[in-house]
């Protein structure tokens, strides 16, 4: 049993722990009937169990402790080196619970010790960019992946203060890292989903694929068109808004990432939604010769693939009758 011990990797967490138990008791090869766990194997996994506790319980110290950094007074009266090191200390607090909360144990704990109404109330809305969008992208850390916390998040009001950040900071971080928060409040939540359509959240999107910054006109157009092919029902609103326009005029900025997912939307526009159809169709857009420009661009381009699809099924949806009819079509 020594031998083994010392081959063992220390577990991190409950469930590592129950692995192990798991493994431990299936590990031998004997079909004989298996004998009761020995004191020295009792002994082992009590250590093992008392050490997770204890790494957990460490990590909640270290989140309170980091909660106690942001929580103090700002002393404006103190010089401007003091400020600079307290604004580093909050940024590293916010950092370091970033990190800790992409356990979701840890995530529900800081939710309970309060952490996450401190975020929004303090440092969502602090003077300083880096305390703002580390904020943002603690927000996120905890909230992807975990519905009790994207509901607790939700209910407090999380989703229109990240969405106003989205559109309004002066920062372009902030920006990106709310949108970000965003993305992890309404992907695959339905509560998430009905907040978002209530602030308006597809005007947002909207607005942020015309930023000057290109990561939130990427990321905004990734999130549209996740939406689009996820929430289809959906496709009337976002028409109604004058979305095929919006998104044709961004195909004509200088070529870059954010294209992709802008052909992809669009083509969720056209699919089944005659008015999308018709909106492409309108000849002061100019689609079909820019389509016809963009696959001249792309074609022969391995990294432009999906792309180059995207342009083609909308040439087909819009200007060239039903699929059948072009089968000759040059992939």
């Amino acid at each position: 049993m020594a031998e083994g011990r010392g081959n063992r990797h220390r577990p991190r967490n409950l469930q590592g722990v129950l692995q192990m138990a798991v493994e431990a008791g299936s590990a031998s090869e004997d079909p004989a009937p298996r004998e009761p766990m020995t004191q020295e194997r009792m002994e082992f996994l009590r250590g093992a169990l008392a050490e997770v506790c204890k790494g957990q319980m460490d990590e909640v110290e270290q989140m309170k402790r980091c909660l106690e950094v942001l929580c103090r007074d700002e002393c404006k009266e103190r010089g401007s080196e003091e400020e600079e090191e307290e604004e580093d200390e909050r940024e590293e607090a916010l950092e370091m619970l970033s990190e800790l909360c992409e356990n979701l144990d840890n995530a529900r704990d800081l939710m309970k010790l309060g952490g996450l109404d401190l975020c929004m109330s303090r440092c969502l809305c602090h003077s300083e960019a880096g305390i703002r969008w580390r904020a943002a992208q603690l927000i996120a850390s905890c909230a992807q992946n975990m519905p009790e916390v994207q509901f607790y998040l939700l209910n407090q009001g999380a989703l229109l203060l990240l969405l106003q950040l989205t559109d309004h900071d002066a920062n372009s971080t902030v920006r990106v890292k709310a949108l970000y928060s965003v993305s992890c409040l309404v992907r695959e939540q339905e509560a998430g989903l009905r907040d978002f359509l209530s602030h308006d959240g597809f005007s947002v999107l909207m607005r942020g694929m015309q930023s000057d910054s290109e990561k939130l006109r990427t990321k905004s157009a990734f999130l549209l068109l996740n939406l689009l092919t996820c929430h289809p029902e959906h496709k009337d609103t976002v028409l109604s808004m004058g979305m095929v326009q919006q998104l044709v005029s961004v195909l004509r900025s200088p070529h870059s990432s954010v294209h992709e997912h802008v052909l992809g939307a669009l083509c969720c526009l056209v699919e089944d939604a005659p008015r999308g159809v018709s909106d492409c169709r309108d000849p002061s857009l100019g689609l079909e010769e820019l389509l016809n420009q963009q696959v001249q661009d792309l074609r022969g381009r391995e990294e432009s693939l999906e792309e180059l699809e995207f342009c083609e099924r909308l040439r087909v949806a819009c200007f060239q009758g039903q699929p059948q009819e072009d089968n000759g079509m040059d992939r």
